[in-house]
């Protein structure tokens, strides 16, 4: 049986490591010495087979010169989040993919989403989650179901968070308009995401249905930016069976012209208000 992925987090904090001690000029036997172990503990950390402990995670980054405080801490964090949480792990078990997904979710500090037939999954409510994922052909059992509305729900914590991401959400009509679960719970869906209009992190932008042609139409992705730069963008696009993770600086910048696009074909967050209260209106 093949080994196992790492999660996502450490293959980040893997790669990082390799470039800052290269960009040092040292040597794996040196980076063993530094913090009293074995050569082989060192490949295995960075090949993100192992992980590191926080204290010698800071002992390498002295050792490598990284003096940016930031800089320090950004790497800490990637470590401390690699300790995923029950229902990550469940819901893990029913998408494998859906774990690195997490991880770039809770560690971004800029997410955009363009989403043309549903509603961004941080905006969703748990009937609307529930609706979504209870149709999928594989045939869930009501655990999986379950799981997977459990992780929906939970990664919306994000946006409760002292300094929550920023998130910026570019949605088709057509998804405020499809009944989803049916009429009673598009209408709390609509509410709800009238009401996430108002969080000071969030931007909701709808692309009405007389725009006509536009670069989304086709299909719905995801962007994550990260608050060091030495973590490169990543766009997130979903498929019935998983999620293809684009990280090259090419790939992703290609994503972000495609979303400024988007963006000036929606409308502002105001006028997007107003038309999400007339579909919820019509309702």
């Amino acid at each position: 049986m093949a080994e196992p992925r790492p999660p996502v987090l450490r293959r980040r904090l893997a790669a990082t490591l390799i470039e800052l001690r290269e960009t040092a000029g040292k040597k794996p036997e040196e980076a063993a010495e530094r913090i009293g172990c074995h050569r082989s503990k060192i490949s295995r950390i960075e090949n993100a087979r192992l992980g590191i402990s926080l204290g010698e995670l800071r002992d390498l980054l002295t050792f490598y010169g990284v003096e940016d405080p930031d800089h320090v801490e950004a790497m800490v964090s990637l470590a401390r989040r690699s300790r995923e949480p029950a229902w990550v792990q469940r819901a893990a078990r029913v998408r494998p993919s859906y774990t690195d997904f997490i991880s770039y979710e809770e560690t971004a500090d800029r997410i955009r989403s363009y989403q043309g037939n549903l509603i961004a999954g941080l905006l969703q409510t748990p009937e609307y989650a529930q609706a979504v994922i209870a149709v999928s052909p594989t045939k869930l059992d009501q655990a999986a179901i379950d799981a997977l509305v459990t992780a929906r729900i939970n990664r919306q914590e994000i946006l409760s968070r002292a300094q929550p991401p920023r998130l910026c959400v570019v949605q088709s009509e057509a998804a405020l308009r499809l009944q989803v679960g049916g009429a009673a719970a598009m209408r709390k869906q609509l509410e709800h995401l009238a009401t996430m209009t108002e969080h000071p992190s969030v931007e909701i932008r709808v692309i009405p249905d007389h725009a006509g042609a536009h670069a989304g139409l086709t299909g719905s992705f995801v962007l994550f930016s990260f608050p060091h730069s030495s973590i490169t963008d990543v766009a997130c696009l979903e498929h019935r069976t998983g999620t293809y993770y684009l990280e090259s600086p090419d790939e992703a910048d290609t994503y972000g012209l495609i979303f400024d696009s988007l963006q000036a074909v929606a409308l502002n967050p105001k006028d997007s208000l107003t038309l999400i209260t007339k579909v919820l209106r019509d309702m």
